[in-house]
């Protein structure tokens, strides 16, 4: 049975931690799932770890819908949340329900995540109204990173800290099921955390959170362009995969690749056949 919102809501209210991790293919979604994480981000953080754009700005719903589907083809238990792209849900309601509504019947995805707080809850209400799970997401928001100034960490003065107070409680008013805090101050993560009832979901901002996430290419050290300060890589494939197919390369140079057992055979006699006919 897949995971459902209502088992993440209950795992706040046991005070166990929820780990959570992004996936933008099969044959990782699988992975991370056969490895038990309960829930699966297809986060938009592939166009930049996946398509090689400078943010996440470009990326298109079609290119989001694309690794949904294989996401979940992959992914038979954990619960997969959809990242609604850039200027998806932002101009209108109607706009925010028929985008949000592809993720659900062409990606198959379980909920969809929304960056942003009171200004989205318009649309996170009426989302949920329509039954369909919606995960918030405030702090550092990459779709806003020019108007923020970059990729820089939120909630450090007393007037923004108070907004992302407020951003979680609209959120959670609106029916979110959890809350993504990015790069958010701990000791202010650690407060929203306490004063909500639904889950948070923390990637740079502390331990005090109800749960983590982060980026697989970060964990598996396959993205090497940039690190991010909250990031622990757990592995360093990166330098792996270039000595594997450097060693690809030397043996098929030197003809040590492929050998006879790599080989598929016939009978000889075809082959004598095929060589008096010649």
């Amino acid at each position: 049975m897949r995971v459902t919102i209502t088992e993440i809501k209950d795992m706040k209210q046991r005070n166990e931690k929820i780990p959570m991790l992004t996936a933008y293919d099969y044959v990782t979604a699988r992975m991370v799932d056969e490895s038990g994480v309960p829930l699966i981000l297809v986060g938009d953080s592939l166009g930049m770890v996946m398509l090689g754009y400078e943010s996440t700005i470009p990326v298109t719903m079609d290119e989001m819908l694309h690794h949904t589907t294989a996401v979940v083809r992959g992914a038979r238990k954990a619960l997969v949340v959809g990242d609604m792209p850039f200027m998806t849900y932002h101009i209108s309601v109607p706009d925010a329900l028929s985008n949000a509504t592809r993720f659900i019947q062409e990606g198959g995805a379980q909920a969809v995540k929304l960056e942003g707080g009171e200004a989205v809850a318009e649309q996170v209400r009426r989302l949920v109204a329509c039954g369909i799970p919606v995960m918030g997401h405030i702090g550092l928001t990459p779709q806003s990173i020019h108007q923020l100034g970059g990729f820089k960490a939120q909630g450090r003065v007393v007037g923004d800290a108070r907004r992302l107070l407020n951003d979680a409680r609209i959120l959670e008013e609106a029916g979110a099921f959890a809350i993504v805090l990015e790069c958010t101050p701990a000791p202010l993560s650690e407060l929203i955390t306490g004063r909500l009832t639904i889950p948070t979901i923390g990637i740079g901002a502390g331990p005090g959170c109800d749960g983590q996430v982060q980026v697989i290419s970060d964990v598996l050290g396959l993205y090497t362009d940039f690190v991010p300060k909250h990031a622990r890589q757990y592995a360093r494939l990166a330098g792996e995969i270039r000595d594997a197919v450097a060693c690809y390369i030397s043996d098929v140079r030197s003809i040590s690749f492929p050998t006879t057992e790599h080989s598929y055979t016939m009978d000889e006699g075809l082959i004598e056949q095929l060589e008096a006919e010649a």
